[in-house]
This record gives structure tokens, C-alpha cells and sequence, in this order.
């Protein structure tokens, strides 16, 4: 199946093709780095898509799916008369992720000094900097945060060992003060739901346990991501198969649709595929000195005929690479030949109220899940339309144009480049 490249240009909404080009879809969505079980996005998708339809004026419900295959649930939209059904399938890694947040607090700080020394060691950080300060800051973020976490519980120690010398004869105090440190910092931990320090720092050591690597579990783990895919894409009935993948699972999504396509699963598929990638943080991987895979993955899928891949970022979420080609500032760019992705911005300081967006605006995580949520003024960007509308990812941005303040920008140096 060959799809049209799109021209990159100015900023301009997207052409919506009137004819109904899917009646069956079925998508699956890769999370991020998260411990939580997938009927968290089950919930989220109910409530947001029924504001999303009340506001847009249209109809979608849900119901459950069959517990064969990932978890999942099933979509009914009708817009402007259009029925369509849709089969939504979480690819769930969280076991992985949890099983990474199992570090006590003093393993907490040694991964602390192993992670900050990988991205400082290789240069990595000062050109995520360069590249973006945003997700630069919300790296620093953590060591800052649980550094003066430590000095707190240090100063509480010295305030015990000082009231205990009142009682206690000599420097024996001192020692004892000492006690305190360990169950302050465990406090700190517990509340981490609000400041998500512990949360942050556990993610980037993640990315950075292998320089860039994914580690063996992960790796065997996309392999079964890519046969569930495959599956469905030869599935009778089904007119577009959608990936979509959130933050660290854009990354995660790029290299299962590689191999997917690097094995010829998408010779002859009966369905469309399609990729979209929502905020995305590639760079804090693909920069990272044995990402070398995730680079020539990027490169491979940027050049394939047989999948649609549209990429959402919006300049107001902190912990995104906003408007990064996510193949061109990985140093990934072919010299010719270049198709994807489709850059373009939510635009969330347009599509959301003010006071709506002033409400979020302090709260970077959720920000960060807005590209999931409902939108006060959709443009042509509205999830819920995207993955279960009667109009296909290619269909509906066809013609569209990369956003005009697209950066194709890579700081990485010259000998660190696919050549």
C-alpha cells in the first residue's frame, strides 16, 4: 500500500474526507513508562470521549471486549450518520515498569548517581538541553528534588542529635539523631504521587540502565507486540489498523512497526496502518550511545510506503521534545527518501479554553496525558475521532502540511549519526 508523502509547509487544518473510509478499526496503544494496570486508560477513554462527543457533537460509547488477546475494549461512534466500530487493545508492559520501581530508598540514590553520571558522562544532557530545555529541566527535576529531600532529612538528623544532647551525655547524640533520616525519606517516597520525584528518577534510569539499550524482557516483549499487530492486519474486515503510542512509547512503537515491517507482516495486509505518536521523548533515548538500533529503526520506518505516521506534540507539555522531527533530531535522517513522520502541534493554548488551560497549565503530568483527554475547541486534532471516527489516519490528514515551527534540528555530534 503506498501512501502519498506530505508536504512540509505552513501551519493549516487538514482537509476531513467526507466519505467513510473505515467501518472497523482496531488500534492498539502502547503505554509509557507506567505501573499502573490498563483499565486506568479503560476509564480515561470513557469519561474523556464522552465530553470529547458532547462538545463536538457526535456519538461514541464503549462496552467490553472478549478477554482473549491484550486487554481491551470495543468502540461504537456514529458522526454525520457514520457508524463505526472499533476495537481498542492496550500492549501492557507495566509488569516491566513495575518490576524496575522495586529500589529502596538507598538504592533509590545509588541509581540516582549511576543514571546522572551515564547522561552527564556522554554529553547526553547538555545536548537535550540544546535541543529542548523543557524535557532538560524536567530531567534535573529529580536529582534537585530528592537531593534536597536528603539535605531535609540530614538537617532533621543534626536537629534530633542537638535536642538529644540536652539529654544524653557527650556526642552519643549525634548518632542517634541519624535514626530519623531513614523513615523521613521513605515519607517523601510515600507522598512521591503528588511531586513524582521517586516516579521520574526510576524512568530515566530505565532508559539509561543500558546507555540506550532496551533490556532483554522489553526486547522479547515488542517481539509479541509485533505478532499481535500482524494478526490483525490480515484480519478479515478490518479497514485500518492503528498504532498509537504515548511518551515513552513512541519509542517503543517505532521499533515494533520496524521489525514488523522489516519481516514483510505488512505485505499484502488487508488493512491500513498506521502510526500515531503523541508526545513523544525520543531524544532521551535515541541520544544515548548504544541506541543505535533505535536509530536505524527510526530511519527504516521514516522511509516506508506501507504505514501512515502522523506525530502530535504541543509546545505547552514540559515533558515532550514539542515539534522535534523525532527522526531528524535523533540524527536518523536519510539523505533522501524521507516520508515520515507528519510533525504537527495540539496546540493546546489554542484548543483548550483559557481557563481551562490555566488550570493545567502548572500541572506538567497531566499536560502530558492532555493528548488522550477532550479538547474545548478541537482543530483537526481530536482523538477520539482519530481512533474510533469513520474517516482513516491517512484520510483525514492527507494533504496536511508539517507545522510551521517544525525543528529538524539534531545536536547530536557528526560521528554519533547514522551516516
Amino acid at each position: 500500500m503506498t501512501i502519498a508523502k506530505p508536504q512540509p509547509a505552513a501551519d493549516a487544518p487538514a482537509p476531513v474526507v467526507p466519505a467513510q473510509s473505515v467501518r472497523r478499526r482496531v488500534v492498539f496503544y502502547i503505554p509509557g513508562y507506567d505501573p499502573f494496570p490498563p483499565r486506568r486508560y479503560r476509564e480515561l477513554y470513557r469519561c474523556e470521549s464522552t465530553d470529547q462527543a458532547r462538545i463536538s457533537g457526535y456519538d461514541i460509547s464503549q462496552k467490553p471486549k472478549p478477554k482473549d488477546g491484550p486487554y481491551g475494549w470495543r468502540v461504537t461512534s456514529e458522526v454525520a450518520g457514520l457508524r463505526t466500530a472499533s476495537e481498542v487493545n492496550i500492549l501492557e508492559w507495566s509488569d516491566i515498569v513495575r518490576a524496575s520501581m522495586q529500589a529502596g530508598v538507598l538504592a533509590t540514590y545509588l541509581l540516582l548517581m549511576r543514571t546522572a553520571w551515564v547522561y552527564l558522562s556522554t554529553g547526553v544532557l547538555w545536548r537535550l538541553f540544546r535541543l529542548r530545555v523543557g524535557p532538560g529541566i524536567a530531567a534535573l527535576y529529580p536529582v534537585v528534588m530528592l537531593l534536597g529531600q536528603l539535605v531535609l532529612a540530614l538537617l532533621a538528623a543534626w536537629a534530633a542529635g542537638w535536642g538529644l544532647a540536652h539529654l544524653l551525655p557527650g556526642w552519643a547524640a549525634y548518632p542517634l539523631g541519624l535514626l530519623v533520616i531513614p523513615p523521613i525519606l521513605h515519607g517523601f517516597r510515600r507522598i512521591d504521587g503528588k511531586f513524582f520525584v521517586h516516579y521520574l528518577l526510576l524512568d530515566f534510569a530505565f532508559t539509561a540502565q543500558h546507555r540506550g539499550a532496551n533490556p532483554p524482557e522489553l526486547e522479547a516483549r515488542l517481539d509479541q507486540f509485533a505478532d499481535l499487530i500482524a494478526a490483525r492486519l490480515h484480519a478479515p474486515g478490518v479497514d485500518e489498523v492503528l498504532v498509537v503510542g504515548h511518551s515513552s512509547g513512541v519509542h517503543l512503537g517505532v521499533s515494533v512497526l520496524a521489525r514488523l515491517i522489516r519481516r514483510g507482516d505488512a505485505q499484502g495486509a488487508r488493512a491500513q496502518l498506521a502510526f500515531l505518536s503523541l508526545g513523544h521523548c525520543v531524544p532521551m533515548q535515541s541520544y544515548l550511545p548504544k541506541a543505535q538500533a533505535l536509530r536505524e529503526d527510526l530511519r527504516y520506518l521514516s522511509t516506508r510506503e506501507e504505514i501512515f505516521w502522523l506525530d502530535v506534540t504541543a509546545p505547552g507539555d514540559g515533558c515532550c521534545y514539542a515539534l522535534c522531527d523525532p527522526v531528524s533530531s535523533s540524527g536518523a535522517a536519510p539523505k533522501a527518501g524521507k516520508r515520515w513522520p507528519l510533525v504537527i502541534s495540539a496546540a493546546f493554548t489554542q484548543s483548550l479554553r483559557p481557563e481551562t488551560y490555566r488550570k493545567y497549565r502548572r500541572r506538567y503530568f497531566r499536560l502530558h496525558f492532555q493528548y488522550l483527554c477532550a479538547f474545548d475547541a478541537p482543530r483537526d486534532y481530536d482523538y477520539f475521532l482519530i481512533t474510533a471516527g469513520p474517516v482513516s489516519l491517512a484520510d483525514r490528514f492527507r494533504g496536511r502540511r508539517n507545522s510551521a515551527s517544525v525543528s529538524h534540528a539534531c545536536t547530536l555530534p557528526e560521528h554519533a549519526r547514522l551516516p
